[in-house]
């Protein structure tokens, strides 16, 4: 699928009201809209208790804005019997933790949307995230990470079946920062488990896959990741992605897209940079891998354009400038590559 540098966002949005995050959703990113996560609404929106919040087990600490799980004190039967059965109906996103998909879903989208994006929090990210009572990431208790994984896949799938009533063409990313850990002391975790955990959490999903990673981490590994897009964060650590052109020619075979993270997401990188100087930086990386053989024609046409990361630590002037960057880097970079 060729995206043309179409500009998206990774997820949250600064915003406190719904109707303003969609507002600026449908008035700015026409091909590829997306349902905003509004944490800055609450702790409730917070993208680790949204979707924990069906999870057995759970207490939110919002005062030290923690989730934890009390694995001693849990009756996994329901769970269980929900997952075994596929009651794919009770792993909904309720207005109470999504109040922006619940307003995305009650709009019309713009003529020109080509596909819908939602996303959910990754397998290796919630798990690391989730502790238990004495603050032990939940990802290493098996049983309990299992029921974290078949529960993402169910409301993964759920919530692809909504956006489909929208469009026909849906994209679900994982957001999995705590992939840049990967390999560490502080995540030990196998590249066999984070390509097994992937294919679990995304099976029987109908459109494309995406993955979402704001920090430096093995890159040719994760392009060797059954997903349809890799989104990453160009603008800080663009020049990880240069020393593997082997691997980005191959991903982009497969038919893969790279999401550029182009437009910074804090007020003091925000505050150096316009159109002219993100267009400047994309061309570098681009010209950068075309020099060591990668089909710039292919390169162009299979990418997209985003912020570095989520939009919440900016106030709502700042959300609207990234915008407004990624519509001008987007349309500018389309036309210097006659671009549909």
């Amino acid at each position: 699928m060729d995206w043309n540098f179409a500009p998206s966002v990774i997820g949250s949005l600064p915003c406190t009201d719904p109707a303003r995050a969609v507002d600026l959703i449908v008035n700015n990113l026409r091909t590829i809209p997306t349902w905003p996560q509004l944490p800055n609404m609450g702790f409730r929106e917070n993208m680790y208790v949204q979707f924990a919040h069906r999870l057995p087990g759970v207490q939110v600490d919002e005062a030290r804005k923690k989730v934890r799980v009390d694995l001693d004190n849990y009756d996994p039967e329901d769970i269980y019997t929900r997952i075994l059965s596929e009651d794919i109906g009770s792993f909904d996103l309720p207005p109470e933790h999504f109040a922006g998909f619940h307003e995305f879903m009650a709009r019309d989208l713009p003529e020109e949307t080509v596909a819908v994006k939602g996303q959910i929090t990754g397998p290796v990210s919630m798990g690391l995230q989730l502790t238990d009572l004495n603050d032990r990431p939940v990802l290493y208790d098996e049983a309990y990470a299992e029921i974290i994984r078949r529960s993402l896949n169910l409301t993964a799938r759920w919530q692809e079946g909504e956006l489909q009533k929208k469009c026909p063409r849906t994209m679900i990313f994982l957001d999995e920062p705590y992939l840049s850990m990967m390999g560490t002391p502080f995540a030990s975790v196998s590249q066999a488990d984070v390509a097994a955990w992937t294919v679990e959490v995304t099976a029987g999903l109908e459109g494309s896959i995406g993955l979402h990673c704001c920090a430096n981490t093995d890159w040719p590994f994760i392009m060797g990741l059954p997903i349809d897009v890799l989104s990453f964060d160009a603008f800080g650590y663009g020049y990880t992605i240069l020393l593997y052109p082997d691997e980005v020619t191959r991903f982009l075979d497969r038919g893969g897209c790279l999401a550029w993270g182009v437009v910074p997401s804090s007020d003091d990188k925000l505050v150096h940079e316009n159109v002219d100087t993100l267009v400047e930086t994309m061309e570098n990386m681009i010209s950068s891998l075309a020099a060591k053989g990668v089909d710039r024609e292919r390169l162009v046409r299979q990418s997209m354009i985003t912020p570095q990361c989520g939009l919440s630590g900016l106030d709502e002037r700042g959300g609207q400038k990234v915008m407004r960057l990624l519509v001008g880097v987007s349309e500018a970079l389309a036309e210097r590559y006659s671009l549909g």
